[in-house]
């Protein structure tokens, strides 16, 4: 309400529009595609808490950028979606506070290293980093598929939650995604109830993605704006409606239909890559 009663106090509304005009204006089709992208990453991630990483990243790396620049890309954009899908999930009481506070430190921690050392090898290391990460993507794809024929088990003791959070939050930032498919799936996996899991692990994510972006910022600053006001813009319109979809989406679908298009957009990906060589 303040930003908006300042743009519209000092700057006026003429200027606003005709620059918003002349910004649509030099748009390409990426901001579009990561739009969509967006919007139906965080509307997967939102309401099954696992999705936009893998999902972005395999739309990035199928568009050629560097695999530094996607995931500080992604985690600059899932740092609004995932904050916006956070409060969501908070405000529907699908959060287990004490499972947050155990995720939350070493999550966070995880997310750094992760991303310090995939800035420190990105660039340099990129010809073999773009392959393994969608071997790695590839691999979520598959693990995504097996979870939606998974057969529900009784609630089991979940131990080591620190570690299985550190373990996913440096993941995440190495492989552009990888935080809910590991920790949404192992916490369901023991059977635990699938409404707190995701509204827990989505309010940790907004820690763990801002550490993320923040790192990749200092690290390499920021670049293609586009990709991530696309990315952004999708998420915002798909948070709330994720958040109240949760537990009401046909669940084994909505996992076949995202690890077939993960799984398409690796072997896509590793494809090209073998050609070249």
């Amino acid at each position: 309400m303040f930003i908006g009663h300042a743009l519209f106090s000092y700057i006026g509304l003429d200027p606003l529009l005709y620059g918003l005009a002349d910004v649509w204006g030099n748009m390409d089709s990426t901001f579009l595609w990561m739009l969509a992208a967006g919007f139906f990453a965080q509307l997967v991630d939102g309401a099954l808490g696992m999705g936009y990483g893998v999902i972005s990243t395999s739309v990035l790396l199928t568009a050629g950028l560097n695999p530094a620049a996607i995931s500080g890309s992604i985690h600059t954009a899932e740092m609004f979606s995932s904050g916006a899908s956070g409060y969501s999930h908070y405000k529907f009481g699908n959060v287990n506070k004490k499972l947050f506070k155990h995720m939350l430190l070493p999550g966070v921690a995880g997310a750094i290293l992760g991303a310090l050392l995939l800035s420190w090898l990105g660039e340099a290391e990129a010809w073999f980093i773009r392959p393994l990460l969608s071997v790695y993507t590839l691999f979520l794809g598959i693990r995504i598929l097996v979870n939606a024929f998974r057969k529900a088990q009784k609630p089991k003791k979940v131990k080591h939650v620190g570690l299985l959070a550190w373990a996913g939050g440096f993941l995440d930032s190495f492989g552009g995604g990888g935080w809910g498919p590991l920790v949404t799936s192992t916490l369901i996996s023991k059977g635990r109830s699938p409404k707190y899991v995701i509204g827990s692990v989505s309010v940790t994510e907004f820690f763990v993605t801002l550490s993320s972006a923040v790192t990749f910022f200092i690290m390499l600053g920021l670049s293609h704006i586009q990709a991530i006001a696309g990315l952004i813009v999708g998420g915002l319109l798909a948070a709330p409606l994720a958040a109240r979809l949760v537990g009401k989406l046909p669940v084994k679908k909505v996992f076949i239909g995202v690890g077939v298009i993960v799984i398409l957009s690796s072997l896509r990906i590793l494809w090209s890559v073998l050609a070249k060589w």
